[in-house]
């Protein structure tokens, strides 16, 4: 199996992904991964004929990301996933749940990032630090505790 890396920027994005999609690639899903509290990166996996292309995109937190979608109508569940767990926002999304495809609206925070973007709707709500740590999100301070032993 051969794989290729292809780094691309916000503005090249699309196009890209509709030269790949003509070309017979499947998109396989998209991954993303935070680097630290203003950018991510996000992987577009693609297959076609057991090989494998991916585009690798570096996007600030603060700023939308082209969706997808519009090309592959199926992005739009895992861009959808990608705004609930990250905060990250996308442009363009044909169904966009507006970070509530998995999280309530009353959630304040994004699970899988260290750094929280979501700002607390009023004092009481909000519980605990601003910023998160890394590992589960848990009210139970002695479930957490277990996790971290469990590890």
């Amino acid at each position: 199996m051969r794989e290729e890396i292809i780094p691309v920027g916000s503005d090249t994005l699309l196009g890209e992904v509709a030269r790949i999609k003509v070309q017979g690639w499947r998109l396989v899903t998209l991954s993303c991964t935070e680097i630290d509290e203003t950018s991510v990166d996000i992987l577009y996996h693609f297959d076609k004929g057991l090989e494998l292309k991916h585009l690798r995109l570096a996007a600030a937190k603060t700023s939308p990301v082209p969706s997808i979608s519009p090309v592959y109508f199926a992005a739009l569940l895992v861009e959808n996933e990608i705004q609930d767990f990250f905060g990250l926002k996308f442009d363009g999304l044909v169904v966009d749940y507006k970070g509530t495809l998995y999280l309530e609206e009353e959630a304040l925070k994004t699970p899988y990032c260290r750094f929280s973007l979501r700002k607390a709707a009023s004092p009481a709500v909000q519980e605990g630090p601003a910023v998160i740590s890394a590992g589960p999100a848990t009210d139970e301070p002695a479930a957490a505790a277990e996790n971290v032993e469990n590890a």
